[in-house]
């Protein structure tokens, strides 16, 4: 049965993020809804001496409620590239797999690419190669289907003639109550990730971080980590 899961582009995701992306045969990227501005769609968190880090991709201002995720450009006056390297190199630059992977990133941030769904995309794309998770990936805002929330989730799997759909459990409120769901021909699961601890810099393990924090850290072994913690219920 084809399951397909549809995530808003985050900038440099959490390893759940990539979990949910390996258990499913088709993964969509969300971009054809509302920007949200200081959310996960540009930002993140990385591990450092003193604690959480967050790394913030700044956005050029418009209008309140008229931007969509695929229409949310950069703004590169803050020169933030640096700022994101210098930390990467400063917090990382020890980690035994350092060296290996930390292209990912630098390669993808250097293209200074005009949009914000290029660069979550491009890195998202990167690191899925890099933990050998090949679920192909399309873009909602080059399918057809239209809505909001649950309808327009509806509407993708159909588009995309899914069986099961597979979501966060963040959803579960709203889909439950779902008349679109519920009288759809096909079944919805939740996936629930739990993190497992594994070897970090600076003490105790500490989750919920970039999924960049597990590949410096563990290298190949990294995609075991990521399917350890999958739970779809």
């Amino acid at each position: 049965m084809k399951s397909i899961a549809i995530m808003q582009p985050t900038y440099i995701p959490w390893i759940g993020y990539f979990a949910l992306m390996n258990r499913v045969d088709e993964f969509v990227f969300l971009d054809s809804v509302q920007f949200e501005r200081r959310s996960w769609q540009q930002r993140n968190r990385i591990k450092g001496s003193g604690g959480e880090i967050m790394l913030t991709v700044p956005v050029q201002k418009a209008p309140r409620n008229q931007l969509r995720i695929c229409d949310v450009k950069i703004d590169y006056t803050s020169k933030f590239i640096h700022k994101h390297l210098t930390a990467l190199q400063h917090t990382y630059g020890k980690a035994p797999f350092f060296k290996e992977y930390k292209e990912i990133v630098f390669d993808a941030l250097n293209k200074k690419t005009s949009l914000l769904v290029d660069l979550n995309i491009d890195i998202i794309k990167r690191i899925a190669k890099a933990l050998c998770i090949e679920t192909p990936m399309v873009r909602s805002s080059e399918l057809s289907s239209t809505g909001s929330k649950d309808e327009l989730l509806y509407n993708l799997c159909c588009e995309m003639d899914a069986q099961v759909y597979v979501s966060p459990p963040g959803s579960k409120e709203y889909l439950d109550s779902s008349v679109f769901f519920k009288e759809g021909a096909f079944p919805l699961l939740y996936h629930k990730y739990t993190p497992k601890p594994y070897p970090q810099l600076f003490g105790d393990f500490v989750p919920y971080m970039t999924v960049i924090d597990l590949l410096f850290n563990k290298g190949p072994k990294s995609y075991e980590n990521i399917r350890s913690g999958i739970e779809v219920v």
